[in-house]
Parts: structure tokens; sequence; C-alpha cells
């Protein structure tokens, strides 16, 4: 008894203009980040903010111990004081002499000393006056406030501990990131650079301008859009990549220094392409292929160069051609040169996580 003809499922392949979407593994990084340390060293007297809270610019962090220092105002404005007492006798002894030295009264040197003295009396109160400026500088220090707006780490350093400020190794006694916006740094290999700095160029404009989509893990449509904004100057030797950067608005805070994004940038310029569904691509030892049913109804192999994956359907680079009938269901049941009864079915198209927008047009 002859076995029946099985029935395939074929359809030619879909011939639509895409938009070719290259997905970068990228990492959130604040936009600007500050180690929050003292300038002057003492004992920290109190810590004025609540762990990971939301800061303002000029808000009260921390308060050192600030009795030495107002004892250093204190002796600075009596240093003044005696300084402007000083002044004020040396020009009045100054001023004596002017008269006399008109009656020749007194010697030229007295009076050239008495002058040297007036002028040695204002540099003092200068001085002086310097000291307690510093002096007060450094009392203001003890009161250490945000230097810019954001999110603040917790203490790390508590209350009663002596911390060293002043210099470069000073003590980091917190961090402040900002959160809005935020930036996204990925990594592009030069291949694809080049591309994109050819289609800017055709638009007159810029790589560095091109518009973004990003996905966060747990999505598989990109949820976010930015704005690049920077190109780096040069490629890392090791990697052969470039890093660049996109600005993301970030107004409800979600977004922290540290995540990870997928970064979705599209080309903007659309081409033709044949595309079928990536489950009829099949694999024939080290080849990938398509099964086809010729005007005879027999089953035909033909070896194809897959290339991107838009949704559900997958590019055949070489290999196709727009009136071929390609099996998109049922080539598991046969055979090169078998007879089978195609059934004509609709490819139905979706929205995968490799594609950024709707990239058939």
């Amino acid at each position: 008894m002859q076995a029946a003809t099985p029935n395939v499922f074929v359809s030619p392949p879909v011939s639509q203009n895409v938009n070719d979407v290259d997905v970068y593994t990228g990492r959130f990084e604040a936009v600007d980040t500050v180690d929050v340390r003292p300038r002057v060293s003492g004992y920290l007297e109190k810590v004025t903010f609540r762990d990971g809270a939301i800061v303002k610019k000029g808000d009260l962090l921390f308060i050192i111990d600030p009795r030495p220092y107002q004892a250093a105002v204190t002796a600075a404005q009596g240093a003044l004081e005696r300084a402007n007492s000083q002044l004020k006798l040396s020009q009045q002894d100054f001023e004596r002499a002017s008269v006399l030295i008109k009656t020749d009264t007194i010697a030229q040197s007295l009076y050239d000393q008495r002058r040297q003295a007036v002028q040695s009396a204002k540099a003092e109160v200068t001085s002086a006056q310097g000291a307690l400026e510093r002096a007060t500088l450094d009392l203001s220090f003890t009161r250490i406030v945000a230097p810019m707006s954001g999110r603040i780490s917790r203490k790390l350093v508590s209350e009663g501990n002596l911390v060293k400020g002043g210099d470069s190794e000073a003590t980091v006694l917190t961090t402040i990131v900002s959160q809005d916006p935020i930036d996204v740094y990925f990594d592009v290999d030069e291949e694809s650079y080049l591309r994109y700095t050819r289609e800017a160029a055709k638009d007159g404009g810029s790589p560095s301008s091109r518009q973004v989509e990003i996905a966060l893990p747990g999505e598989t449509q990109p949820s976010l859009t930015g704005t690049m904004d920077f190109v780096d100057n040069r490629l890392d030797n090791s990697t052969g990549t470039l890093r660049q950067r996109a600005r993301v608005a970030n107004p409800e805070r979600h977004l922290n220094p540290g995540q990870f994004g997928r970064v979705y940038l599209s080309s903007k310029a659309a081409r033709p392409a044949l595309l079928v569904p990536d489950s009829a691509v099949a694999t024939d030892a080290t080849r990938r292929v398509l099964y086809f049913v010729d005007a005879n109804g027999t089953v035909a192999v033909r070896p194809v160069v897959p290339g991107r994956l838009f949704g559900n359907l997958r590019e055949i680079a070489s290999g196709l051609k727009p009136g071929d009938t390609v099996i998109v269901d049922g080539f598991q049941r046969v055979r090169t040169g078998d007879k089978v009864k195609p059934v004509t079915r609709r490819i139905e198209t979706t929205i995968g996580a490799n594609s950024a927008r709707e990239n058939l047009q």
C-alpha cells in the first residue's frame, strides 16, 4: 500500500525593508560623582544625614569638633587687634617726626626709621588679617556640606573618630552620585563604528548624536531612550572597541550607577531583505539549510547564509530568491526528493528580544 503524501506548510519569503539593530551591553554610570572628604582634621562630632537619602547641594552632612578652630579664630582676632594698635602708634610717631623734620629738630635717619615703622606695622596688619581669614575659613570647614545634589551613600566614618583633612589623602566620609540624568556606557566594535560614521556623513550629522533605546534586565523590549553625547578618542588596543556614551533621563531615579542594560543602536537607512521564520532554518551537518518545494511537489534542500534576526524572522543573506517556496513547518518529516503536498501558510511576524522596534517597514 502506497504511503500518503505528507502535507507541509510553505510560504514565499517575506520581502521587506529592514533597519539593522545592533545590541550592546551597557553599564549605567553617574554623570557626576563626589567623594566627600574633610578639609580640616579633627574629631567627627556629628553625622546629620540618613544613609542612602537624597541630598541637595548645601545640605549639612557632618560636623567636626569646632572648638580648636574657634580658639584659633579668637587668637587671630587678638593678633589683628595688636597689629592695628601698633600701626596706630607708629603712625602717630611718624606724624610727629614729619613736623620736626621740617625744622631740622630730628635727624633724617630717625625720620626714616619712623616711616619704615609705619610700613612694617601695615604689613603686620595685612598678615594678621590673612591669618584671621584663614582661621575663619578653617572654622567654616568644620561644617561639611553637600557639594552637589544627588543620592548619598552610607557614612564611612562614625562619630568620635579622628578624621584627616586638607590633602589628597584626606579621609573619605561618604560619596554622592547624581541620578538625573544618568549615563550608559557601551563598547562598539570598529567595523560598526565605521558604518555609523558613514551613515552620519550621508546625513550631515555625527555618530555622537544618535538616538539609542535601552532595555533593562528582565525586559524583552526597550523601555528607555537616550541620546549619544560622547565617543572616545581612541580604540582600546586590547579589545578593538570604542567606548561610547548615551545620556538618559532618570526623573523617577529608578536607575542607579552600576546597573546593566542592553543598548539598541538602529541603522538610519533601511535596506531590502528576504526573511523567513527563524524556525524554518535547519542545520545539516555543518551547514545551515532551507527546505524548498519545487513546481512538481518535490522536496529540495539548499544551503543558505543566515543574517540578522528581526523579531521571529531570520534574514537570509544568500541562497534564497524572492520566488522560492520555502517549507516553514513540517520539514522534519521529509527528505530530499520526497513528494509532498504543499499547503500555503501566511508568515506571522512578532517582535523578539533582538529588535529595538518594529524593524519591518
